[in-house]
């Protein structure tokens, strides 16, 4: 991981100022005149990064067994010399360190169970698995072949690949559509594995080419045959259906284990019920707006009347470069968070493939902002849909989320401070991050018309739709339909949108509390800045920067820096952020 020459901002100065400042006294920090205090969790975080990278890059085949011992051998000698430690002698920042460092470690170890589980349960789908991850295991060892035995053990796999996919026409016990769908992902995986172990020895031996392509290609094309066969017959999904979404919910037990990793300390059952509250305030103030725009409390009209106001074709990066630099004025005005000058004109436009649009129907962002809409090659109702649902209302609710103040602000401060707290990024700080700006600036008055203001409600209420649909899907009382119907019907997405957006949420892709992160995370860092800028502890500058100094980590872990909280070697999660619960 590289080394950065330069840091500013210690958190531990930050915090001694804090203890010395008077209730309701602003504090006057200069960033540039703080380094970071030296760490020796840092170099210990830092050596684990470059051991890990050595493993991953040695053992690629990511199915082996091999693979997941060398990486479990890893974890847990990095958790025995964290036990070792004395952890009342680290400083505060190291203990942050330490207490994030162990609950990566412990998250790995049990990631890695829950793979082996996967494993098994596709087992009478993946029978010959261990033959291509042993071929690619030996490579790796440099057990090289012997090119007359290997080209019958090729032989045999292609036969074995053949017979297993003839089992199930003949009787064999079929999967659920659930395993098979990951199955049919694995064999494409392993069928990768397998053509990388045989280009390292392809023509390089004249005698293993002689001996083994044959055999190779017989094998490949079984593979092949196999993963679609998996994928059309026994998941149910033909090469031209755009519309069936399987995902792979990972039940209650799972969802548990996910939240305490992120350091969220409720159920999701009490998330669900959050995720309601907030949907029915979006729809009282949807209700409010469209009574502004004539439609009486029917939102869902004038959601449809702000829908008909997009740009014409070919005007839409003018738009959103025109949105983008209106955040960005905005925030700087209005002294709300520093942003770096080479952070201001670095950021990028491109245009989404249509194949992304696919699962991406909406811009997305960062350094890059990839902007979505139609192209020449699709349907006319494609095309409407796709404008419809990046109208400039829709647009401006987002673009501030996308780049400044938030994923390529966000991303630029986190490559220059604290890099190495990389391995502890969650989607409940980079997504939680960004929609807080969205909270922040509905509560500053950033949108004023009535078509504002639903541009920027139909987001908020799209975030607590994702909670809901997402973790009654993992939960397994929904099925991927009424995670669609929910979007189209109550938030008023166009359904080829809500397609592509339940279809990204299950691809296999996020992790299964993706969805969620936005609008929790969200409501952490705003209630975190109640408790901080409201009470006149801090500036919203002072506590907006303090917050991209310590990169993208668990926002209770945010928390505990900058409240200077008392912590312990065993800490566990306890803030109760939401206030709507009575905490």
């Amino acid at each position: 991981m590289t080394n950065l020459t330069r840091r500013f901002v210690s958190t531990m100065c930050i915090v001694a100022a804090f203890a010395q400042m008077e209730f309701g006294q602003a504090a006057r920090l200069d960033p540039a005149a703080y380094n970071d205090p030296p760490s020796r969790m840092r170099g210990m975080i830092e050596r684990f990064d470059a051991d890990y990278g050595s493993a991953d890059r040695f053992e690629i085949a990511e199915t082996s067994p091999l693979r997941r011992a060398r990486l479990g051998e890893l974890y847990r000698n990095e958790l025995a010399e964290l036990a070792g430690m004395n952890f009342d002698a680290l400083n505060h920042d190291e203990q942050v360190d330490y207490i994030l460092f162990k609950n990566f470690l412990d998250h790995e170890l049990k990631e890695q169970a829950r793979q082996d589980a996967q494993m098994a349960e596709m087992a009478s789908l993946l029978p010959f698995a261990a033959t291509i991850n042993g071929l690619e295991d030996a490579r790796r060892q440099l057990e090289f072949v012997d090119p007359a035995k290997t080209a019958a053990t090729l032989n045999d796999l292609a036969k074995l690949i053949s017979e297993t996919q003839k089992s199930f026409d003949g009787g064999a016990a079929k999967p659920k559509r659930t395993v098979a769908y990951r199955a049919s992902r694995t064999v494409g995986e392993l069928r990768i594995t397998l053509k990388r172990w045989y280009t390292f020895y392809n023509a390089y031996d004249p005698t293993f080419t002689w001996w083994c392509e044959s055999p190779y290609k017989a094998a490949d094309g079984a593979l092949g045959k196999y993963q679609t066969y998996i994928t059309e017959k026994l998941v149910g999904i033909r090469p031209d259906d755009k519309t069936t979404i399987i995902g792979d919910p990972i039940g209650r037990e799972a969802l548990i284990q996910e939240l305490k990793f992120e350091m969220i300390p409720y159920t999701p059952e009490e998330l669900i019920r959050i995720a309601n509250k907030e949907f029915e305030w979006c729809q009282s103030e949807l209700k409010k707006a469209s009574r502004e725009m004539g439609y009486g409390d029917d939102y869902m009209k004038a959601i449809e009347a702000v829908k008909q106001k997009y740009v014409e074709p070919g005007k839409q990066p003018e738009l959103i470069k025109k949105l983008a630099f209106e955040a960005i004025d905005y925030v700087e005005k209005n002294d709300l968070v520093t942003v770096p000058k080479l952070a201001r004109e670095s950021w990028r436009m491109e245009m989404m493939t249509p194949e992304r649009q696919l699962v991406a129907p909406f811009f997305l962002g960062g350094e890059t902002i990839l902007v979505s809409y139609p192209t020449d090659g699709m349907t006319h109702e494609q095309k409407l849909m796709s404008m419809r649902g990046n109208n400039p209302y829709f647009a401006r609710a987002v673009t501030g989320h996308e780049l400044i103040p938030g994923h390529h602000l966000q991303g630029f401060m986190a490559r220059r401070y604290r890099a190495y707290r990389g391995d502890f990024r969650t989607p409940f700080s980079v997504e939680g991050w960004a929609l807080y700006w969205e909270f922040l600036l509905w509560d500053r008055g950033f949108d004023k018309t009535p078509e504002e203001k639903i541009g920027a409600l139909f987001w908020r209420s799209h975030r607590a739709a994702r909670i809901i649909f997402s973790l009654n899907f993992h939960l397994g009382n929904w099925t991927p339909e009424q995670c669609v119907d929910l979007l189209v019907n109550k938030v008023g997405h166009e359904r080829d949108n809500a397609l592509g957006e339940v279809r990204r949420s299950f691809s296999g892709d996020y992790g299964p509390l993706y969805q969620i992160a936005y609008m929790m995370g969200g409501l952490q860092f705003y209630a975190l800045h109640h408790d901080l800028v409201d009470s006149k502890k801090m500036t919203d500058k002072q506590f907006h920067d303090a917050i991209l100094h310590e990169g993208q980590i668990p926002v209770e872990m945010v928390r505990a820096i900058l409240t200077n909280q008392k912590l312990s070697k065993d800490f566990s999660t306890n803030w109760r952020f939401y206030s709507g619960f009575g905490n």
